[in-house]
C-alpha cells in the first residue's frame, strides 16, 4: 500500500473510532441510522465548499471534451472496476456474474484496446457493480451509523470499512509514478464529477433539505444494491454511490 493511501485510510479509520466513543455526546437525529447527523452536516458543508471549486472545473471539461473522449475516459475506468467487481460476484457466491465480468474485462481489454471502447456491452454481457461494502452487506454485516465524509461522501460503517478495502485494491493508487497517479485519480474524479452534473438541477429543486434527500437516497440504494435491486430506487442516491466509488 502506498504511503498516501495508507495516510488516508488510516486518518478515516482513527475518525470513525474517536466519533464512535463520542455516542454519549451524539445529538439527537431525526434519522437513527444518522446519530452524528451534527458532524455530518459539518462535513457535508465542507464536501459543498470543495465543490466551488471542482464543479467548475468539471463543467468546462464537459464543455471542452468531445463525447467519445468522455466515453472513452469512463469505459477504461469502468473496465479497471469490472476487474474488483467479478472478485466481489465470486466472493458474494454470484459466480456466473463473477464470470461476466472476467469475461468483459478480457473481451474490453483486448478488443476494446485497454477497456476505451465497451465491447463487451455490445456483446451482450451486461456491466455490474460490486463493490466490498455490498460483500460485506451480503455476508450479514449490518450497515451501523451513517457518515459523510470529507471527498468521498456518503458512507455507512460497513460501506467505510469496505472503501478502504476497495481503495487497496484499485490499481490506479498502485501506480508507482507519482505524476501518473495524481494525473489518472485526477481525471477519475473529475469525469465522475461531470457525469453527476446533469443531477444537480434536480436535486436542488427536488431536495427542501439537500443533506437528508442525499442521505436518505444513499441509504434506500445501498439498500437495493445489496439485496440485488429488489427495492428499485432511482435517482440521487445511484449517482452519489457512483461518485462514492471515485477514489
Amino acid at each position: 500500500m502506498n504511503t498516501q493511501l495508507a495516510r488516508r485510510i488510516t486518518s478515516l479509520a482513527f475518525a470513525a473510532v474517536l466519533i464512535g466513543g463520542l455516542g454519549a455526546c451524539a445529538t439527537t437525529a431525526n434519522n437513527p441510522k444518522d446519530p452524528y447527523e451534527g458532524f455530518n452536516r459539518a462535513m457535508f458543508a465542507v464536501n459543498e465548499g470543495i465543490d466551488v471549486v471542482v464543479k467548475p472545473v468539471a463543467q468546462g471539461y464537459d464543455a471542452a471534451a468531445p463525447l467519445p473522449v468522455k466515453a472513452g475516459i469512463g469505459n477504461f475506468f469502468g473496465n479497471l472496476y469490472d476487474v474488483w467487481t467479478a472478485f466481489n460476484n465470486f466472493l458474494q457466491g454470484k459466480g456466473g456474474q463473477g464470470l461476466s465480468d472476467v469475461g468483459r474485462v478480457l473481451v474490453n481489454t483486448t478488443v476494446g484496446i485497454g477497456g476505451v471502447f465497451d465491447v463487451a456491452s455490445e456483446m451482450g454481457l451486461d456491466k455490474h457493480t460490486e463493490d466490498f461494502g455490498q460483500t460485506l452487506g451480503t455476508w450479514g454485516v449490518g450497515d451501523g451509523p451513517y457518515f459523510y465524509w470529507p471527498l468521498i461522501g456518503p458512507r455507512t460503517t460497513r460501506d467505510t470499512f469496505g472503501w478502504m478495502v476497495d481503495s487497496y485494491a484499485d490499481p490506479v493508487w498502485h501506480v508507482q509514478q507519482v505524476s501518473w497517479r495524481n494525473s489518472l485519480v485526477g481525471v477519475r474524479y473529475i469525469d465522475v464529477r461531470a457525469s453527476l452534473l446533469p443531477t444537480d438541477k434536480v436535486v436542488d429543486q427536488a431536495a427542501f433539505d439537500k443533506y437528508n434527500y442525499i442521505r436518505d437516497a444513499y441509504l434506500q440504494n445501498r439498500r437495493s444494491e445489496i439485496n440485488d435491486g429488489k427495492t428499485n430506487i432511482e435517482g440521487r442516491g445511484q449517482v452519489e454511490c457512483k461518485q462514492a466509488r471515485c477514489f
